[in-house]
């Protein structure tokens, strides 16, 4: 329970990686905060993670619009007190050539993966200034490591994640607060779960460890960096397998 006290705000985790990752903080003791933009999905794990004995509640949130994430923080510090974790795990994806693609793909991409982990921590950094203690985890990719195509869109908001995730570093660590990044490289989602087994064996042969990982690999992670990582920060977590070292 090293995380007892705390209270954690994970972005788009009402399944997935991001349900993963906010049921592991709450093994941990974390207080956990279920932001989606679907509230039917949050409410019901948000509702899960209760029966873990830490307090939970879920939030609607467009991590893409400014006002609506200043508008949800302020609803979690009244309801909780305080955020002490911020994970931004929220994201979509408009995949298809650069050659072919269309300007909306590329802005929603952009502003969904990247702009809202600007709009998050800028939102939550004040709370966590002010306690001089805090953990930002910005959920980045290998592919904004390495590229990848058909995702010049993604690649570029990972890559920025990465940028920012370094910025806020330096900016925020004389305060006692750490922002790292974590890098997945191909996962079992039900994202992947839609490819063939031709495919799915195909991908697991670029990869060393021969396997995709799961969300919970991203999941521990996270909590490393969040309850023993106290004098890391501005690093990039590769949890790839292997694949890009």
């Amino acid at each position: 329970m090293k995380l007892k006290g705390k209270v954690a705000l994970v972005t788009g985790s009402a399944q997935g990686i991001g349900k993963a990752i906010a049921v592991a903080l709450a093994k941990e003791g974390a207080d956990i905060v279920v932001s989606d933009i679907n509230l039917e999905m949050a409410l019901a794990t948000s509702k899960e993670i209760a029966e873990m004995g830490v307090r939970t509640m879920a939030v609607k949130m467009n991590v893409s619009d400014g006002a609506d994430v200043n508008s949800g923080v302020d609803q979690i510090a009244k309801t909780l007190g305080k955020i002490d974790i911020l994970v931004n795990n929220a994201g979509i994806t408009r995949d298809g050539l650069m050659i072919r693609m269309k300007d909306e793909d590329w802005d929603a991409v952009l502003t969904v993966n990247l702009k809202s982990m600007f709009l998050c921590s800028r939102a939550v950094a004040p709370l966590m200034m002010k306690a001089r203690w805090g953990r930002i985890i910005n959920i980045a990719s290998i592919t904004g490591e390495m590229g990848n195509a058909g995702q010049a869109n993604y690649a570029a908001a990972k890559a920025g994640a990465l940028g920012l995730t370094k910025t806020i570093a330096r900016e925020l660590a004389s305060r006692n607060i750490t922002c790292n990044a974590v890098a997945p490289g191909f996962i079992d989602t039900a994202m992947t779960q839609k490819l063939s087994d031709d495919v799915k064996k195909k991908l697991s042969e670029q990869i060393p460890m021969v396997r995709l990982g799961t969300p919970d690999d991203i999941a521990k992670a996270v909590v490393f960096l969040c309850a023993d990582a106290d004098y890391i920060t501005g690093q990039v977590v590769n949890v790839n397998g292997g694949m890009y070292m």
